[in-house]
């Protein structure tokens, strides 16, 4: 068998690039970060014929200028991993602006094999493509695919596996295209120097570096610094005198130029018999005329909370069975566990530390499946791309830009997301304050770690109008952020808004395996989560509601108030008086209630809720929530399992021992509006630690980061304590 190849998918995003990726691979892939960067990296492995391909999926690009971390990232991957071909991804109903990475990519020199994707949605638009036409003038071997019925993908490559096996031992080959009169000579002369001094020459082509320059990419510019100063001082010059020579003459800029020439060679290329037309097909291609009622500027919003309302009505009427079984499950498995081990602290920790804690986050996993389900179906139709292009026109009162758009959908806008990819999403933001903006508000949106508390607070307070509630948290959420933003942008970040294009791909069906490996994805990071770090802080919260425990005295007192009823009851039960016997058990289940619910009062986080009580009533919160919401701050979910774990140490009603949500409701202290002030604490305070890490990482300080958790936890108790006093009143 021939040696692995390593195979690199670039592509614009949308371009159908990540379902190729999973065409290929199957199951065959891993997901990881990036060495240092928190861009997400997929790798997987597939075998065709004689060949084993390495298959590494590059972040989406529009270009290899690094404006964005991903642009970074996948030249950085380009220059340094040196893979042995680079299968560019195009949406062939786009050719013309796919093309522009293309060239970009042939201008570094890598080998380049084109997949000329969605090849039927262009066929429907009347385009007709001459794949060998385009081989030809490129130089570089093409096929026409469709990557979710997976035509063309084997013929794809083979054609990539050939044109490794025949590159392998070469140098790479750089293109070489005119860049017109007044930069081709300044080119030539900065290569010369390039070369001559070799300046990052084992990294990247002299004449690609040169161009960078004249680009003025930073990083680029950064590296020569450090590579030759003086070299670079002189480059530097170069290129500010050829711009100033445009600006005098032509009113523009080296950037300007050197893509319009871009777009003029691919222009060329594709009037040479590449591209055609059918005369007879139809003009308005499906996607638009989809667009035109989907994206309507009155119908569209209408429509999007239409859409967002069926999700929830859909995950509660298939959640609910499911649900109940694990729900059911992890009862049987509490109670086996309790009549297996004997009474102490062993039984105690797997019973109410494990079993309760993990168990009640683990039940909602039948939702949460359903609901990344839905969302993974309208993120590959391409109608998330919409969502996005019609809230830009809100987006901009509120402060925001239209890029901001999916960073909060990301962080569970729809629901069921997660702030961390949310926030770095935020760095395709190219103004500060609008990066610092939608990093301090995409914690607010209902991610999927916040879901299973407002579930549980529905089921047990709204059950009758479960879809209608969650669907006014979602709002709630949006109107919270888009709020702040304007709060923020109109006072501490202050500053003109940006410009928003956005490309909004054709719209198509989802395969069900790009589905399944969508949702597979989500969910398994949520079970993971709930197996390690949740089961790791329920533990711990276990330790701190369990230790140290009562005084003796209090402790003997106890065990004396048992015996004497266990005395009585024994009298009662030789006397064959059933009346008697029904009050004395009835009272042995109350006294050991009350030694629970003592035992984890007198606890180290029992005393702390305590504490926090006199300001936490204000909110209608008790210490049991205050336990919870302090367990929080790690991570949402453990809410869930500390209340669970709370409950489980001290039942509220001896006759109770059903779901949470029956022992939160039956609980005296908690009301509907007691509810509603949890759900806005919940929905507005502190992001979890990871998240308040994401956001010192993309700021890069720890102010923006303490800053986010001070503010946030400081309006979350002011809206909490205002609805649960106003609701006092009405």
């Amino acid at each position: 068998m021939k040696q692995e190849i390593t195979i690199a998918l670039a592509g614009n995003p949308n371009s159908g690039k990540t379902t190729l990726f999973n065409a290929i691979t199957g199951a065959h892939q891993h997901v990881g970060n990036y060495p240092g960067i928190t861009v997400e990296h997929k790798e997987g492995r597939a075998v065709m014929g004689e060949r084993t391909f390495r298959v590494v999926d590059l972040p989406g690009t529009y270009s290899l200028t690094a404006y964005t971390q991903e642009e970074l990232v996948a030249r950085k991957f380009l220059a340094e991993e040196r893979p042995d071909c680079v299968v560019h991804v195009l949406n062939a109903g786009a050719l013309e602006r796919n093309l522009y990475l293309t060239v970009q990519l042939l201008e570094l020199g890598v080998p380049v094999a084109l997949g000329l994707n969605m090849m039927d949605e262009a066929e429907r638009e009347g385009m007709i493509i001459d794949v060998p036409r385009l081989e030809e003038l490129l130089g570089s071997p093409a096929a026409a695919t469709v990557a979710r019925t997976g035509r063309g993908l084997e013929t794809l490559m083979v054609k990539a596996g050939e044109l490794a096996d025949a590159r392998r031992d070469e140098r790479w080959k750089p293109l070489s295209i005119s860049y017109g009169p007044d930069l081709d000579p300044v080119l030539a002369a900065m290569a010369a120097k390039i070369e001559t001094g070799g300046m990052l020459t084992e990294r990247y082509p002299a004449r690609w570096t040169a161009l960078k320059y004249l680009e003025n990419d930073e990083s680029v510019l950064t590296r020569g610094r450090n590579a030759d100063g003086a070299l670079s001082l002189e480059l530097e010059a170069m290129a500010a005198q050829v711009a100033e020579h445009l600006q005098a003459t032509l009113n523009t800029y080296p950037e300007a130029v050197i893509a319009d020439y871009r777009y003029g060679f691919i222009s060329s290329v594709l009037k040479q018999g590449v591209l055609s037309r059918d005369t007879h097909a139809e003009r308005i291609a499906f996607s638009d005329r989809l667009d035109r009622v989907l994206t309507h500027r009155f119908l569209g919003p209408i429509l999007m909370l239409l859409v967002l309302y069926a999700v929830y009505q859909v995950t509660f009427t298939l959640g609910e069975v499911p649900m109940g079984w694990m729900e059911s499950f992890f009862g049987w498995l509490g109670d086996t566990a309790t009549a297996i081990l004997p009474e102490g602290l062993l039984q105690s920790l797997i019973v109410s530390g494990i079993i309760d804690g993990v168990g009640g986050v683990m039940g909602f996993v039948p939702l949460i499946m359903i609901i990344f389900l839905m969302i993974a179906f309208l993120e590959d139709s391409g109608y998330m791309a919409r969502v996005a292009y019609m809230l830009d026109r809100v987006f901009r009162i509120f402060g925001l830009h239209g890029c901001s758009v999916m960073p909060l959908i990301i962080s569970g806008g729809i629901s069921g997301g997660c702030a961390v990819p949310g926030i770095y999403a935020a760095r395709t933001l190219r103004s500060r304050r609008e990066k610092l903006a939608t990093l301090l508000t995409a914690p607010y949106m209902n991610c999927g770690a916040k879901l299973p508390v407002f579930i549980l607070l529905v089921a047990a307070f709204f059950s009758e109008d479960k879809t209608q509630a969650l669907f006014l948290i979602t709002l709630g959420a949006w109107t919270a952020a888009l709020l702040v933003a304007r709060l923020l942008r109109s006072t501490i970040i202050r500053g003109p808004s940006t410009p928003f294009v956005m490309e909004l791909p054709p719209y198509r069906l989802p395969t069900a395996r790009g589905l399944a490996i969508h949702t597979w994805e989500r969910t398994w990071q949520y079970i993971k989560k709930a197996g390690t770090v949740i089961l790791a802080i329920s533990v711990l919260l276990w330790a701190a509601m369990t230790f140290p425990g009562m005084t003796e005295e209090k402790a003997a007192a106890f065990d004396a108030r048992t015996a004497e009823i266990a005395a009585q009851l024994d009298a009662a039960r030789a006397a064959n008086n059933e009346a008697e016997i029904a009050s004395l058990q009835e009272m042995a289940e109350r006294v050991e209630f009350t030694r629970a619910e003592e035992t984890l009062r007198d606890s180290y986080a029992g005393r702390m809720g305590i504490a926090l009580e006199s300001v936490s009533r204000a909110a209608g919160f008790d210490w049991r929530t205050n336990i919870a919401l302090i367990g929080g701050f790690a991570a949402k979910e453990v809410i869930v399992s500390t209340l669970g774990t709370a409950y489980s140490l001290g039942d509220v009603d001896p006759e109770e021992s059903g779901a949470l949500s029956d022992r939160i409701a039956a609980d005296p202290h908690w009301s509907a509006r007691t509810a509603v002030s949890m759900i806005l604490f919940t929905m507005l305070y502190a992001p979890c630690f990871v998240s308040v890490v994401a956001i010192r990482h993309e700021t890069g300080s720890w102010g923006w980061a303490l800053f986010s958790m001070g503010f946030n936890t400081v309006l979350a108790f002011t809206m909490a304590t205002l609805a649960y006093q106003i609701g006092a009143l009405v």
